[in-house]
């Protein structure tokens, strides 16, 4: 079945490859003959007609007769008997008898007691100092100085032109079909599995130093610098 399909479609690609060749060399031999101009050529000369020689009859042959060949004859060979040979008969296979199954002991596993759970304290990790960094230096404001607004000339403004709107017909609205209404499907109400998780054991929380507050610093004033006049 492969050989058959790939056979007919090798086939089929050679009918299509010589369709196109000849579709191409077709147009070129049009395309050169309205290109190239037909040169007019003298007519061609008149040749008489010479007369045909008459040939002589073929000759009959006359039939020979066909030699008759005598048969061999063939004798007859007389086939051999063969003598049936007695078939050999084969001892009864011997009964094996059924060997009892031994019973072996399940082995009993001992229940391994489990060790009491003894809470872990947390560690109490000590708050570190904190380093006091100095007060920033205060900048005194500079005056900003003063620049001349440029004047800038009003420009004549243009005269409105009215510009008339163009008129869009209205387009006819496609009404649409109405939309299917699906029926509501009833939801299977399954039952909701309640977990319940085992309670842990409650560990004792570890009880945290009091830190001493640190002294706290006076900020310093910093004088209020006059505003330069606009």
């Amino acid at each position: 079945m492969l050989r058959k399909n790939t056979m007919s479609s090798l086939v089929f690609l050679v009918a299509v490859l010589l369709l196109c060749s000849s579709i191409s060399m077709s147009s070129a031999a049009r395309h050169l003959e309205e290109a190239v101009p037909k040169k007019e050529y003298p007519p061609h000369p008149i040749v008489p007609e010479l007369p045909k020689p008459e040939l002589p009859p073929h000759p009959v042959m006359p039939e020979l007769p066909k030699p008759e060949l005598p048969h061999p004859l063939v004798p007859e060979v007389p086939h051999p008997v063969v003598p049936e040979v007695p078939k050999h008969e084969l001892p009864p296979h011997p009964a094996m008898p059924e060997l009892p199954k031994p019973e072996l002991p399940h082995p009993v596993v001992p229940e391994v007691a489990k060790e009491p759970e003894v809470p872990v304290p947390h560690p109490v990790v000590p708050e570190m100092p904190k380093h006091e960094l100095p007060p920033h230096p205060a900048m005194p404001e500079l005056p900003k100085p003063e620049l001349p607004h440029p004047v800038v000339p009003e420009v004549a403004k243009e005269p409105e032109v009215p510009v008339p709107h163009p008129v869009v017909p209205e387009m006819p609205k496609h009404e649409l079909p109405p939309h299917l209404t699906m029926p509501e499907i009833p939801k299977p109400e399954l039952p909701h599995p309640v977990a319940q998780v085992p309670k842990e054991h409650e560990l004792p929380h570890p009880v945290m130093p009091e830190v001493p507050k640190e002294h706290e610093l006076p900020h310093p004033a910093i004088p209020e610098l006059p505003k330069p006049e606009a």
